[in-house]
């Protein structure tokens, strides 16, 4: 029997970040190749540091000289993340940081693992082994865990105040905390706020950045959510002028739980940025949270997990698990059933189906990769829930 009263709390870290940054010009490199070539291959990681940004790892792309030519490339596309970000400062500028670039051509034993090869009748196989989780529930309207979802929403509204000018003292980086009081499953009340925020001026205390803070938090949250019994920690440790990756080392791919669901689900392991979808570290986690809103939406459960796992260079999943936690209206076996039919899980599949091979990912690196609107142009595509029909049919 799963607990009905408790505390939970899920954390969420700005655009800013120094990680996040890092997972900005991974994805924005990523989208710059899908540009050129929608089976373009790329697994790029990112550092950054004081004055510093190395980027690394393997792409490729059929033709050799737009290989050369998007290489050439990577400074500007590093540089234009950052500024897009809105660091400036002296220490950790868009114009005067260094740039080393080690991208270089994707490995030929991964290639010949997830390459087609139709005289050998060999279907795609996935990029590499791995377990990938998708999660969905009916805390919002989102279909995601309160704690997390709130999280992120704060610091989207704190991160549109800053860049539209409205609050010129708020610098880039940022974190956010909540938890979250649940009374019999579902969530009613913030029992804490943490918020620190890089900020301008060594002037300002932790009082003047609640001052400027709080009321879009109120904004953000819930009516009734804050009560007189909540805590509040703004800037705890007081100044916070130096941040960013001149404050802290950010480095791609560390916050894959910021990433997905704050904590409330299981996770594969695997990061998202960087990653073309022929990396199922990706795009199964997509589609499994695609499979997991869907059966939420369809009324066949009111919590759903749900696993998927894959073997390098093989095309089929290896295993499918749902589990729904005592809510279902139907067996899980039966809803497994019913997703195998209905979907077909493998990576070509998958990035079919969402429509994966496009540039769409730099606008994931910040603020969740789930509980997002779709968009007009297939970003988030796996947040839509047009499987409610067949899946109601299918059980």
């Amino acid at each position: 029997m799963s607990r009905k009263n408790y505390v939970f709390t899920s954390e969420s870290v700005s655009e800013g970040h120094p990680d996040k940054v890092c997972d900005r010009i991974s994805d924005s490199i990523l989208d710059a190749f899908l540009t050129v070539e929608p089976h373009a291959r790329v697994a790029c990681e990112t550092f950054a540091t004081t004055g510093r940004v190395v980027v690394g790892g393997e792409v490729g792309l059929s033709d050799k000289d737009k290989l050369k030519e998007m290489l050439g490339r990577v400074d500007g596309l590093v540089r234009d993340a950052i500024r897009d970000i809105g660091y400036e400062q002296k220490k950790f500028h868009w114009e005067t940081v260094k740039v080393q670039n080690h991208l270089h051509r994707q490995s030929a034993h991964i290639a010949q693992g997830v390459d087609a090869n139709d005289k050998k009748g060999k279907a795609e196989g996935a990029g590499d082994q791995g377990i990938m989780f998708g999660y969905a529930c009916r805390e919002t309207e989102d279909l995601m865990p309160a704690p997390i979802q709130y999280a992120h929403a704060i610091l989207r509204r704190l991160a549109e105040a800053r860049k539209s000018g409205a609050e010129p003292t708020l610098l880039p980086d940022a974190k956010s905390q909540l938890s979250v009081r649940y009374v019999d499953g579902k969530p009613v009340e913030v029992t804490s706020i943490v918020l620190s925020h890089q900020h301008v001026s060594k002037k300002q205390t932790s009082a003047d950045i609640r001052a400027i803070v709080e009321p879009y938090i109120r904004e953000v949250l819930p009516e009734g959510w804050i009560t007189g019994n909540t805590v509040w920690h703004v800037n705890p440790t007081g100044m916070f002028v130096i941040g960013g990756p001149d404050g802290d080392a950010g480095l791609t791919g560390r916050k894959i739980i910021v990433d997905t669901y704050g904590g409330a689900a299981p996770h594969g392991g695997g990061a998202f940025s960087g990653k073309d979808p022929t990396k199922v570290d990706r795009s199964a986690a997509y589609v499994a949270r695609y499979l997991a809103k869907n059966i939420v939406a369809a009324g066949l459960a009111d919590r759903c997990t749900l696993q998927v796992s894959y073997a390098i260079g093989v095309a089929e999943p290896q295993s499918i698990y749902v589990d729904t936690h005592g809510t279902g209206v139907v067996p899980d076996a039966q809803i497994e059933k019913a997703v195998m039919a209905l979907m077909d899980l493998t990576p070509q599949g998958i990035r079919t189906h969402l429509g994966l091979n496009r540039p769409i990912y730099a606008r994931t690196s910040a603020y969740g990769h789930f509980g997002r609107q779709p968009d007009a142009d297939g970003g988030f595509s796996w947040e839509r829930t047009d499987l409610i029909e067949a899946l109601k049919k299918a059980v």
